[in-house]
């Protein structure tokens, strides 16, 4: 395994740019006093993919998003002092992610194939909404290895719904603790009306910076659909174009469909890359990466229901099986 330390401080140095983008005046939403709980899960089963065990396997987070300036007094004083005015909240979440190879059959994995790995962490952040932006700080602390129990998770999903266990998992990464910071803005822009139909575009910045991946991301979204001002977009398990968990009742009724894509940039991502302080299995990692996705979103009676589809390119070298391929179905809901 390698590493790039200039690499890691040239993204780094992005990281802090996308987080300090200048205290502004700007004009604020309505204040709202409702919680959102979330519960998301990736999976390439929940998709048009066929082959369901490989890779980005299975992504579970489930969230907390408190209600709008809720934040301590020192905190929000440090948010208006990194993004100005804003309505700010509170986040916290849990996320288990699972990486398998291509070839899950075989007890060793062959040389050039994925690393098992699993990654567990707990991450608390901020969100600063503005009408027009939405700008979120999050540090996460975690474990990638047996700890995070990722083996123990997939045994018990494959024995619910009677599929075969993967026999590789002897193999995973070992246990490292693991630290992430990651920042990011989306920017509503207005794009117009189609009869009764809203338009909007939501161009995002993102970087992050830690053990687990060193990365800058930018990307666009497009959606159309009525009650768009309700959110900033729907939620993705990072990396990926995310809107987040928060959304604002501001009708009975209302849903878009939406589309984009996002390139990134990554230095370092220990699913890959393999342990830092130990020898483990590793792969060549690919710098640029690139994703689709497309899909819906229905808010209604105080929840929002989204599935989103996402296609993306290669990660590593000789990568089999072409595009990977993964749905993401998110339910969030207001208390």
């Amino acid at each position: 395994m390698t590493h790039r330390p200039r690499q890691l401080l040239c993204t780094a140095a992005l990281a802090g740019a996308a987080l300090v983008c200048g205290p502004a005046l700007a004009q604020l939403p309505p204040a709202d006093p409702s919680s959102v709980w979330t519960i998301q899960d990736e999976n390439a089963s929940v998709s048009s993919a066929t082959v369901t065990d490989r890779y980005y396997t299975n992504g579970l987070r489930i969230s907390w998003a408190s209600p709008t300036d809720a934040a301590p007094d020192w905190l929000a004083g440090v948010g208006q002092k990194l993004w100005g005015n804003g309505r700010q909240r509170m986040v916290f979440d849990l996320t288990q992610q699972i990486y398998t190879p291509f070839d899950t059959k075989v007890a060793i994995p062959p040389p050039g194939d994925r690393p098992y790995a699993g990654v567990m962490m707990g991450t608390f952040g901020l969100i600063s909404d503005t009408a027009t932006s939405r700008s979120t700080f999050t540090l996460g602390l975690g474990m990638v290895g047996p700890a995070a129990l990722g083996k123990q998770a997939q045994d018990f999903v494959h024995s619910v719904i009677g599929q075969k266990k993967d026999f590789g998992w002897d193999t995973q990464l070992n246990n490292e603790p693991m630290l992430q910071i990651t920042s990011s803005r989306v920017w509503r822009l207005k794009t117009g009306t189609i009869g009764n139909l809203e338009t909007e575009a939501l161009p995002e910045l993102t970087a992050g910076v830690g053990t687990v991946r060193v990365y800058a991301l930018t990307g666009v979204t497009f959606r159309v659909g009525q009650g768009l001002d309700a959110d900033f977009g729907v939620a993705r398990v990072r990396p990926g174009l995310s809107g987040g968990d928060a959304f604002t009742r501001t009708r009975k009724f209302g849903w878009y469909f939406f589309a984009g894509g996002n390139g990134q940039a990554v230095a370092h991502d220990i699913t890959l890359d393999g342990n830092i302080f130990q020898n483990s299995n590793s792969v060549k990692r690919i710098p640029y990466v690139g994703e689709a996705q497309f899909g819906f979103a229905v808010l209604a009676y105080g929840a929002r229901l989204s599935y989103t589809q996402v296609v993306q390119t290669q990660e590593f070298r000789h990568q089999k099986g072409g595009l990977h391929q993964f749905g993401s179905l998110a339910l969030s809901v207001r208390f």
